[in-house]
């Protein structure tokens, strides 16, 4: 997922894009000047707030977030396989949200050659397409069609039965009911990311399986809403419905690993000027964030009184862990040298003036070429 760094008064700092936030409070626009940052991150079972951080990766203004995230799982892929964890495992799993191109990131990993299972949400007011038929519908000679039966997920009642469908209790949800059709598409058209394929070679068809979670209830007696899945994986890949759907709730987690990294780590705090230096303060709080959950079965549960105490097959939350960290950290020692005193310095030269700094834009950093005047 990708989480904003904003900076909305850092007028000489470079590489800002207009990043999408919830709590905007000037008006509607939900978008804030700052930089944007992908994470991977791999899940783990059961309810937790934590995540194994493995990458982050700052996307430019002139980056196409599909190239970007494209590299940031064949970099995730080849070093888990350089330490053999995906040995005799099947494809691991990548989980989007909604807002990604599910069908060009299955499209590109597929031709890396990357075995990887793609699973994101889709907007309800999309439309998929089934398999089409080798012969034109009316009889007559001419090219066979290259979409099938039209599929648009608000008229889902009218649909076929599903190829695969489950039934499942959960305490959170109550009834779930998980359906699954296979071998649906969208229909892409010559823009966004497909625009830069000539004009004599066709769009590809990348097919995969729709999947349509249907509960009984949220918490907080909230009125539920279908979700819409949109899964593909390589050949010869087993098809679990039931570990699809788990996986995509486990991708919230993320979420509370944002927050951790914001509130306790101090990850948007330091007001820096240069992208590198906003690089290298992301890899310093991926560090400390991998020490916290590496330290999560050994910090003390120094809780509130008015904190419940955890089950002991539990593991502490990050803010507990980092609220005990301090009593670890006398026990193990640091490398780090004391501290200097805290005197001030010999200041700037008298007589010496600093030049401007440069004011950049944002958005995109290249402007847009104007058009010639015709005589």
């Amino acid at each position: 997922d990708v989480s904003p760094w904003p900076r909305p008064d850092a007028a000489t700092s470079a590489e800002r894009c207009h990043c999408y936030t919830a709590c905007r409070c000037d008006g509607s626009r939900k978008t804030i000047p700052g930089w944007p940052y992908s994470f991977a991150a791999g899940l783990e079972w059961g309810a937790n707030s934590w995540t194994v951080l493995l990458d982050a990766v700052r996307i430019g203004p002139d980056d196409d977030a599909t190239l970007v995230t494209v590299r940031q799982v064949t970099r995730v892929v080849e070093q888990l396989m350089g330490i053999s964890l995906l040995t005799d495992r099947p494809a691991p799993v990548f989980v989007f949200d909604s807002g990604y191109d599910l069908s060009r990131i299955s499209y590109l990993t597929s031709r890396e050659g990357l075995a990887v299972q793609v699973l994101g949400r889709v907007r309800s007011d999309r439309v998929f397409y089934g398999a089409a038929s080798a012969c034109r519908r009316d009889g007559k000679p001419g090219r066979p069609p290259r979409h099938g039966e039209r599929y648009p997920l608000k008229e889902w009642a009218s649909w076929p039965a599903p190829d695969e469908q489950l039934h499942a209790d959960s305490p959170r949800y109550g009834k779930v009911e998980v359906s699954a059709w296979h071998g649906l598409h969208q229909k892409l058209g010559r823009q966004g990311g497909w625009a830069h394929l000539p004009a004599r070679d066709e769009l590809p068809i990348v097919a995969g399986t729709l999947v349509r979670i249907h509960v009984e209830h949220l918490p907080g007696n909230r009125t539920p809403e279908d979700v819409w899945l949109w899964h593909t994986a390589p050949a010869g890949t087993a098809f679990d419905l039931d570990l699809l759907w788990k996986t995509y709730l486990r991708r919230f987690d993320l979420e509370h690993t944002f927050k951790t990294l914001k509130t306790l780590l101090g990850w948007t705090l330091p007001q820096i000027r240069t992208p590198a230096q906003g690089d290298r303060w992301t890899w310093l709080i991926l560090a400390a964030h991998t020490q916290l959950r590496l330290a999560r079965h050994l910090a003390p549960d120094l809780r509130r009184r008015w904190e419940k105490p955890l089950p002991a097959h539990r593991a502490l939350t990050p803010g507990r862990v980092h609220r005990g960290f301090a009593h670890l950290r006398r026990l193990m020692g640091t490398p780090a040298r004391k501290p200097k005193p805290t005197t001030p310095g010999p200041g700037r030269p008298p007589g010496s003036t600093r030049p401007c700094r440069t004011r950049h834009p944002v958005g995109k950093k290249t402007p847009t070429p104007k058009k010639s005047k015709t005589t």
